[in-house]
């Protein structure tokens, strides 16, 4: 079945020509026809299908979909509304937070829908501190097992490898330049991903789509969350 039709992105460009509570609630039906509920389905789905190749990894809607309400406190962007849709699948035993403040959180998949820039996405964004160090740790005391994960030639050919969004200029503070391992200890965010175009995530071969990549992706979603102290499993 297709989860997001035309009607789900009409509906987000509107959105992004109209981010205002006025117009949202006077389209707030549509919303919940055609993004909201779909997305929520699109979860169950995506949590059934990877419980036969990461059963570790799963999502349920009331945690695992993002809200559309912009969080802006500390933004000078006022608009209320994000003008994309997007879930998140994490460790059973992690958090389901992501970011800087997610303390307890890991490594998981993400699903981006928005149009002319949906993407599947995998790793951990931004982790707070503590996770940092425990990354950079492992990946300096094995440098060669970090890269036969991140530099596995299926998941470079997919995604280009590691995102570069996050990096420091200089080698952190406790590693000597120079070090084996400089050019990672350097990234603060470990995450891949590939864009998908409309037709992609509009098709009845979505969750196909996205189980396939996810696939190409758990190996590094593995490493970090071993790393963290949650373990595979082989069942659930």
């Amino acid at each position: 079945m297709s989860y997001f039709t035309e009607a789900s992105l009409r509906f987000l460009r509107g959105l992004a020509r109209n981010n205002k509570r006025e117009w949202f609630e006077a389209h707030r039906a549509e919303y919940e026809e055609h993004v909201k509920a779909p997305m929520a389905d699109l979860v169950r789905e995506m949590d059934v299908r990877m419980s036969t190749f990461a059963p570790e990894i799963g999502g349920d809607p009331r945690r695992a979909v993002f809200r559309i309400h912009r969080d802006v406190r500390f933004s000078r962007d006022k608009s209320p509304y994000k003008t994309h849709a997007a879930c998140w699948f994490s460790h059973v035993g992690a958090s389901h937070k992501v970011g800087r403040e997610a303390d307890g959180g890991g490594a998981g998949f993400y699903f981006h829908l928005q149009p002319g820039a949906s993407l599947v996405a995998a790793g951990c964004w931004m982790p707070p501190r503590p996770a940092l160090l425990r990354f950079r740790a492992r990946i300096a005391s094995d440098t060669a097992g970090w890269e036969r994960v991140v530099l596995a030639p299926a998941l470079r050919k997919r995604t280009g490898g590691l995102s570069e969004e996050a990096m420091l200029t200089r080698v952190p503070r406790g590693y000597a330049c120079g070090h084996p391992a400089e050019r990672w200890l350097r990234f603060q965010s470990f995450t891949v991903g590939r864009s998908l175009t409309d037709a992609q995530v509009t098709s009845a071969r979505l969750t196909t789509t996205l189980a396939t990549e996810f696939g190409h992706m758990l190996p590094l979603v593995r490493w970090l969350n071993s790393t963290l102290g949650f373990e595979p499993m082989e069942e659930r």
